[in-house]
């Protein structure tokens, strides 16, 4: 472990012990993230804060970090749109397939749940191609998704 990984896991220990205290919380992944912006541990951890805090336009841009990060380890394109099913182990119970495969649906349902339901069905869909057997449950999320949006107009 480097030093910078020591900070960053210190600095999230702060956050882990404020969770009673969201604003020392947030203050605990605001400072890990200066720290080290393009460290993992630091973007998951604002992306749970942000996402389980129901800011999910905050939680947006660490859900694609970590797709990234994600495809890198995987040795797969940057672009999700272009990874195809035989591309990865995806259906293997491994860290890095199964990490993918979540931040691309966090991704998705971000998109989804902030008015961008065409990009986030996408997303939720793709997930659903190199998941079939649906262990994050992309196929349900998908439907419902993919359900027109109520209409504030009577028949």
């Amino acid at each position: 472990m480097t030093r910078a990984d020591l900070d960053v896991e210190a600095l999230l220990d702060g956050a882990r012990a404020a969770r009673s205290d969201p604003l020392a919380a947030e203050q605990a992944v605001a400072s890990a993230l200066a720290a080290a912006p393009n460290d993992f541990a630091a973007r998951l951890a604002a992306y749970k804060f942000y996402f389980y805090n129901h800011r999910l336009a905050e939680a947006l841009p660490h859900a694609a970090a970590l797709i990234g990060f994600a495809a890198r380890r995987l040795g797969i394109a940057d672009d999700w749109r272009a990874v195809r099913p035989g591309d990865a182990r995806f259906a293997a119970h491994e860290e890095a397939p199964g990490l993918y495969l979540q931040a691309l649906l966090a991704w998705g349902y971000c998109q989804a749940r902030l008015g961008a339901r065409d990009a986030g069905a996408k997303a939720i869909a793709k997930v659903a191609e190199l998941d079939p057997r649906d262990r994050f449950g992309a196929g349900r999320l998908l439907a419902v998704v993919s359900k027109p949006a109520p209409s504030d107009e009577e028949d």
